[in-house]
């Protein structure tokens, strides 16, 4: 992931067909997918694309959550960013928490309701 702040470095497409959903973009774009989620949470990484492309991965939602596609901010200060996205109209959808790599990552909502995350990767 880019070192750089304010930059759109990541996505992930959410889905309660793994498989399915990897196939189509494997055959689409010639992603290839490497596991790297827990057992009982599939979490498929693309390799790097193209210089200048970002990447992302595929979640299995085990049908908790509706399908979804969304994209990550990389911030200096996630907390920072939710409460400035709260004063300029935003809301705050997943509020901030840490995934086991150390990533501070929240989902918002901009004023008229498109969901985006935002992120920090681990301190230094």
């Amino acid at each position: 992931m880019s070192t750089i702040s304010n930059a759109v470095t990541w996505f992930e497409v959410g889905t309660d067909r793994p498989e399915e959903t990897e196939r189509f973009y494997t055959d689409l774009f010639g992603w290839v997918l490497r596991e790297q989620g827990t057992p009982g949470a599939s979490y498929r990484v693309a390799e790097p694309g193209p210089e200048g492309s970002i990447q992302g991965a595929i979640r299995d939602t085990g049908g908790a959550s509706p399908n979804y596609a969304v994209f990550y901010v990389q911030v200096a200060d996630v907390a920072d960013t939710l409460r400035r996205a709260v004063a300029a109209g935003g809301r705050v959808l997943v509020p901030t928490r840490s995934n086991d790599d150390g990533i501070t990552l929240a989902h918002l909502a901009d004023p008229v309701g498109n969901h985006f995350g935002v992120f920090s990767p681990p301190a230094a």
